[in-house]
């Protein structure tokens, strides 16, 4: 389908897409089928009227959520993958359609080679007189920034850097007296006391001239109870109810101990009074050993309906393990319940439900394509562009990609994994999961290879695929797991290729066990290895913040 976003990156990029046979130096892909359904999926069954948490599977994390009328906008966290920044609508907050990517350009932008848990955190949306706003952080790039738009689908407009204010995780906040506030996360006043020793900062900003103004304010320094030397105060919003300014903020960093709390005061910059009874949202402390249990739970954002109820879009994980989890942190939904004026989300001590009773929103006229529950997705590469929710690591700079006639044709570039290379993939979404499609791909050079990647980051990761070795094509299987190892990963099987011609690949992510098979003629499967470990592929070994990425690579000399 024709996405306007992608069409403006072919345009810039101004390579055809006429599609051919695959050609020396090129990798076709065809028949690409993920499909998912995790314990949960089958054990809580949706009565009438309820929905399904998380409302959005996979690697989206940082939800930030705006309101315009009966519509509602989200945008997530991508780091260096591109493009970045998803953008969803939905009119009931339990489907959600991506409209679009509000980084789409490669000159917006410039991730160079940065790691691919470090350029875009956490974003967050806003809607205010007709123009959309999102403020975001490229971390090891330059700074926080703010993009604007018309249409939430975009085009969004390049990067409005705003110099005085450092940190993350920026927001913006427009007050009822016309002015524009900006939050974020920031260094301490004075010295840091402790790692993790953070404050969460205010200033004045003018949307004309699109700088900030004023003095920087501190609004939270440390955490909600300095004595107990609280960590990471960070993902600040202000909402506005009753008289009162509400500032929510995620504390306790991103793994087990993740939480959000609430403060109040009666003006914009303070001074805030924590809850008493914070946090308002956190699953630590809960026994370790629940069944299917929901962790990590923070980094809250609040809206308002029509009529008046209150719900928050916050991340959360789910584990297969002791803290291990492939599928990266995922977006939730939960109601918030006013209690004596401060909003809670969840009562201290309750886990987060699988399964809540809906909003009382209407439905969207035709449903978009699942992002809960047990799904298919097949993608036919009908073309010109791919989904939306495809991506490349990092920004390319040329277009070595086309979409059309049934296949997507990759160029066999040089470029490693660990640069900006020949890689388009979508996210692992369960935990239980497979992905297999037909790769057709003729190498030249020993080290020539195109196949199916199950890739966390560009050190951790498996690649399944034709490789030319002495002379002579091969299916291999090939694994990173961390910087020691080689750039294209260690051998870990491989088996000869007797014809020439197109392959079946097939990865089956089983929690922490991937097994790989292929088929050199169609349906004759074979496995080429089973129960091979898929930790490695783990936030809590691989680090970072992203989550597994189902892709297709090519590299040539």
């Amino acid at each position: 389908m024709i996405r306007p976003t992608l069409t403006a990156l072919a345009l810039a990029l101004s390579v055809s897409t006429a599609q051919a046979a695959p050609k020396p130096g090129q990798a076709e892909f065809r028949n690409f089928t993920y499909e998912g359904a995790d314990p949960v999926d089958a054990q809580v069954v949706l009565a009438p009227g309820q929905y399904r948490n998380p409302i959005l599977k996979g690697f989206y994390p940082d939800p930030s959520i705006t309101r315009v009328g009966g519509d509602y906008y989200l945008v997530n966290s991508t780091f260096a993958w591109f493009p970045g920044l998803p953008v969803w609508h939905s009119t009931d907050l339990v489907h959600w359609a991506q409209i679009g990517n509000a980084i789409d350009r490669p000159g917006m932008l410039d991730f160079k080679r940065l790691g691919l848990s470090r350029a875009v955190f956490a974003p967050a949306i806003e809607e205010h007189e007709g123009t959309f706003y999102i403020l975001n952080t490229c971390v090891d790039c330059q700074g926080n920034f703010l993009i604007t738009a018309k249409d939430p689908k975009g085009p969004w407009s390049d990067p409005v850097w705003l110099p005085t204010v450092g940190g993350i995780d920026a927001s913006i906040f427009f007050d009822e007296d016309g002015r524009a506030w900006i939050l974020n996360n920031d260094a301490p006043p004075g010295p840091a006391e402790y790692q993790g020793h953070r404050a969460i900062w205010i200033q004045q900003y003018d949307p004309k001239a699109k700088v900030t103004i004023g003095p920087r304010t501190v609004l939270l320094d440390k955490g909600v109870d300095p004595s107990t030397k609280p960590i990471w105060p960070e993902g600040p919003h202000i909402t506005k109810k009753d008289g009162w300014y509400y500032l929510t903020a995620a504390e306790g960093g991103t793994a087990e101990g993740h939480s959000q709390v609430a403060l109040r005061s009666r003006s914009v910059t303070g001074p805030y009074t924590p809850y008493a009874n914070n946090p308002i949202l956190t699953q630590r402390g809960l026994p370790r050993d629940r069944p299917l249990p929901i962790t990590s739970a923070g980094h809250a954002d609040l809206v308002d309906t029509p009529d008046g109820q209150w719900w928050a879009t916050f991340l959360a994980v789910r584990p297969y393990g002791d803290d291990l989890y492939n599928t990266g942190r995922e977006t939730f939904l939960l109601p918030v319940e006013w209690k004596d004026g401060w909003p809670v989300i969840l009562e201290n001590g309750k886990t987060i439900p699988y399964a809540a009773t809906a909003p009382n929103l209407p439905a969207p006229k035709v449903l978009p394509p699942p992002t809960t529950g047990a799904f298919q997705a097949v993608e036919t590469f009908a073309g010109p562009e791919l989904p939306l929710n495809w991506m490349t690591l990092r920004i390319p700079t040329e277009r070595w990609w086309s979409v059309g006639q049934g296949a997507l044709t990759l160029k066999a570039r040089p470029d490693k994994l660990i640069d900006q290379p020949s890689f388009w993939g979508r996210r692992q979404q369960h935990i239980n999961a497979s992905v297999q499609l037909t790769v057709d791909f003729a190498p030249t050079a020993d080290g020539d290879r195109a196949g199916l990647t199950a890739l966390q980051s560009d050190e951790f990761f498996y690649f399944l695929g034709v490789v030319r070795s002495g002379g002579k094509p091969v299916l291999r299987l090939e694994r990173r797991a961390g910087a020691g190892d080689p750039v294209d990963g260690m051998v870990i099987a491989e088996v000869p290729l007797t014809g020439t011609g197109p392959v079946d690949l097939k990865i089956t992510a089983r929690a922490g066990e991937y097994d790989f098979a292929y088929a050199a003629k169609p349906g004759d499967w074979k496995v080429l290895k089973a129960g091979a470990d898929g930790t490695i592929l783990s936030t809590r070994k691989a680090g970072g913040f992203v989550g597994a990425v189902f892709g297709v690579y090519a590299n040539g000399k």
